[in-house]
């Protein structure tokens, strides 16, 4: 696995960390694959009860890397001349591409995710820490649905996930016009979980109650809500919904 994802599982409790502080944890076509990687490890791993995500350094995540955009657009080559991943790349025989994945991959994780966001979550950041169950966030946490701003549509996963969460109204005025906010309206609005001062520590404190839980329960109840959720999300769509 790459050195870009770090994963360490202590008491039952998996620490995923975004290793690319220098970036503030941008995404070009590497990250993407280690982030889905990670996830895709932790899918059969029957020892884990839950899952901590959260990016070492100043940010969770700063949205994609710009300096790779046209490469990861196009699957273009780094210096050795490789071809590198790119963010619209398949999945194998999955319906959704990488960068989608990336974020609806812990859905899939049949355990509680709680994504531990400070500094930046902008963009693909945004929609990662969107595809975890629980959201424990900084006060001060920049948060963007950016896409638009860069000419992007955000098709990412947690675009879909977000409906569950928001007003269609509210959820527009983010999307449409890309703007930033903070923490303290992105738990107002339904966004964010909980506040936190020390996001990743309370992350941790949270995982630990549901350590104390029956796991079998926990998973059962994981896949039931999400079921519901989706459900509800399709009943909302118009009838001439496609």
């Amino acid at each position: 696995m790459s050195d870009r994802v770090t994963i360490s599982i202590s008491d039952g409790i998996a620490d995923v960390r975004f290793n690319r502080a220098d970036k503030r944890n941008a995404l070009d076509g590497e990250q993407f694959q280690a982030i889905v990687d990670a996830g895709e490890s932790l899918k059969t791993n029957k020892k884990i009860r839950a899952v901590v995500v959260s990016g070492e350094g100043a940010s969770f995540c700063a949205g994609l890397d710009l300096a790779s955009m046209g490469a990861m657009a196009g699957g273009g080559n780094n210096s050795g001349g490789e071809r590198q991943p790119s963010a619209s790349d398949m999945s194998g025989d999955r319906i959704t591409h990488l960068g989608q994945q990336s974020a609806w991959v812990w859905q899939e994780v049949p355990v509680p995710v709680i994504a531990a966001v400070h500094g930046h979550a902008l963009g693909g950041g945004c929609q990662i820490a969107l595809g975890a169950d629980i959201r424990i966030a900084h006060p001060d946490t920049k948060f963007s649905v950016r896409e638009t701003y860069w000419g992007l549509v955000p098709d990412m996963a947690g675009t879909v996930l977000m409906q569950g969460l928001v007003r269609p109204d509210i959820m527009k005025d983010i999307v449409l016009s890309a703007r930033i906010f903070d923490g303290r309206e992105a738990a107002e609005i339904g966004i964010v979980t909980r506040l936190s001062e020390t996001p990743r520590e309370d992350a941790f404190a949270y995982a630990e109650e549901i350590c104390k839980r029956s796991p079998d329960a926990v998973r059962g109840a994981k896949e039931l809500l999400n079921r519901l959720t989706m459900d509800f999300a399709h009943y909302r769509q118009p009838r001439w919904w496609p």
